[in-house]
């Protein structure tokens, strides 16, 4: 300014060098960018010698779509007679590279979201946590996001095959209160099954899905992850938070029931904050939308039951090369397997069964018939409340015979009570000889003193383990006289009736 100041003052630049202390060629060079137009202050371009090369680099950057390797760019500037190094290189191929993509920038629409319109979900992948077998595996995030309240729900789970999909849009559904318009989401096999012209193929099996639940799936643009930006950024957030990192502090998850729960909580806590772009908690916000979206049908669609099977002849139903036992009644019947977390769900339309099973309450139709925890091959899951009429009892042992009449003198013995069946069969068991005729007298020895007392004597006849021919009429007489069933002595190798030695102790000693 001083230079200015000083040329518009005398008006020549020897002189006005002098007042500035500058030489008069810096005065001439200041005073001809200002006569042009050009900042006095900008940087001074000196020629280069990557700037004969630019035009070609910046058609080599056009044609790759601003991808092109900076080093490889080299090699082929050295053929064409560049001296330079490959310093110089990067720092053109970087500009030319800024220049591109300035000039290619994607911009973006802002998504003007209607109440019950769109729902986007996506999956990510999640902590490992102990599977069946112990063994640590990778879990998968299913998040979805409902677009206008931008409520989330993430759901841990094992695969993302197709039933484990519409199992997880089902409890979304569920979750949110009701089905939306529209559902957005990747174009995986499991959604798309080809591209025709451009024209995704939707899978049948979620078409028929998506009438059932009165919805409409819709893809992205393949390749382009920013076509859905809400889910994806709902991914980003719930692995942030739910994966044990060193930035979260988290501990590792002990179990698939732990990472359940911590979903749970993280949905919990994101959908109770106020959202940065609404400005509003987006649960309350869940409750304007529901007046906006359809209704749920009262049972889920059968894909997201699982998989089809059929209940096999040993009541067992397979599912990853592991049986898996059902209640009675469903053999031959069709049964919907699904891993739920660490454990098996078998799911039955029992309003088909011509015949109820006597274990089945309220109204028949798609009924949870059992759980079981996930097993691996060659362990089979048996649940022995499933087998009633199985000789083999609860805690694995055998199990007792159940007393049936085959004449009318055996109905006249076990009609005299419990004492009598017990006493059949420990008697039984026992090896007991003349077991009729025990059991005749039995019966006309009631006809004198009474069923209820020859019951309670055979009871205990049972309990003691005396089955000898005058046993019964001993116990009897002995309890008429007052004596207490406490007071009986039980007959084994722990006791003995042999009386003692002790009174021989002084046998041959002298008084002192």
């Amino acid at each position: 300014m001083e230079i200015f100041e000083a040329l518009d003052a005398t008006g020549c630049a020897h002189s006005a060098a002098e007042l500035a202390g500058v030489d008069p060629k810096t005065v001439r060079r200041y005073a001809r960018m200002r006569d042009t137009g050009r900042p006095v202050d900008a940087p001074v371009v000196r020629p280069k010698l990557i700037d004969p090369f630019m035009p070609k680099i910046e058609e080599w950057v056009e044609r790759s779509q601003g991808k092109v390797r900076a080093d490889k760019l080299h090699e082929r500037l050295v053929l064409l007679g560049f001296t330079g190094d490959e310093r110089t290189t990067r720092r053109a191929v970087a500009k030319a590279k800024e220049s591109w993509k300035a000039g290619h920038r994607r911009t973006y629409r802002p998504w003007i979201t209607e109440p019950g319109l769109w729902l986007q979900f996506d999956w990510g992948w999640g902590p490992k946590v102990p599977g069946p077998g112990g063994d640590e595996r990778e879990t998968l995030l299913f998040c979805a996001w409902l677009a206008w309240s931008r409520f989330r729900v993430v759901i841990p789970t094992w695969d993302r095959t197709l039933p484990t999909v519409v199992s997880c849009i089902d409890s979304t559904l569920r979750a949110i209160g009701g089905a939306p318009t529209y559902v957005l989401t990747d174009n995986e096999k499991t959604m798309t099954i080809d591209r025709v012209a451009g024209v995704a193929v939707r899978h049948p099996q979620v078409v028929a899905a998506g009438r059932h639940y009165g919805l409409q799936v819709h893809t992205c643009v393949p390749f382009d992850p920013e076509s859905k930006g809400g889910s994806e950024a709902t991914v980003r957030i719930a692995k942030a938070d739910l994966v044990p990192t060193d930035a979260n502090l988290r501990e590792k998850y002990a179990s698939f029931a732990e990472l359940r729960g911590a979903c749970a909580v993280f949905c919990q806590q994101v959908n109770s904050r106020v959202h940065r772009e609404t400005g509003k908690v987006p649960s309350s916000m869940l409750d304007i939308e529901k007046s906006r979206l359809h209704p749920l049908p009262l049972v889920p669609h059968t894909l997201a039951l699982g998989e089809s099977r059929q209940v096999l002849r040993d009541q067992t139903v397979r599912f990853g090369s592991v049986r898996y036992s059902t209640p009675p009644g469903l053999v031959g019947q069709e049964a919907w397997v699904r891993a739920d977390g660490d454990e098996l769900v078998i799911v039955v339309d029992l309003s088909h069964l011509v015949r109820r099973p006597e274990w089945m309450q309220g109204p028949a139709g798609l009924t949870e018939v059992a759980r079981h925890q996930l097993s691996l091959p060659g362990r089979p899951v048996i649940d022995l409340s499933h087998y009633p009429d199985h000789p083999q009892e609860m805690d694995g042992g055998p199990r007792q015979p159940r007393p049936k009449p085959v004449n009318e003198a055996e109905k006249a013995f076990l009609d005299l009570g419990p004492g009598a069946k017990s006493w059949l069969i420990e008697a039984a068991a026992a090896g007991t000889s003349r077991m009729r005729v025990k059991m005749a007298a039995a019966v006309e020895l009631a006809a004198l003193v009474g069923v209820g007392e020859v019951d309670i004597a055979l009871g205990l006849a049972a309990t003691a383990g005396r089955f000898a021919e005058d046993d019964l009429m001993s116990i009897v007489q002995h309890r008429r006289h007052g004596s207490r069933p406490a007071d009986l002595v039980v007959a084994d190798e722990a006791h003995s009736v042999q009386p003692g030695t002790s009174a021989w102790a002084e046998f041959g000693r002298k008084p002192a």
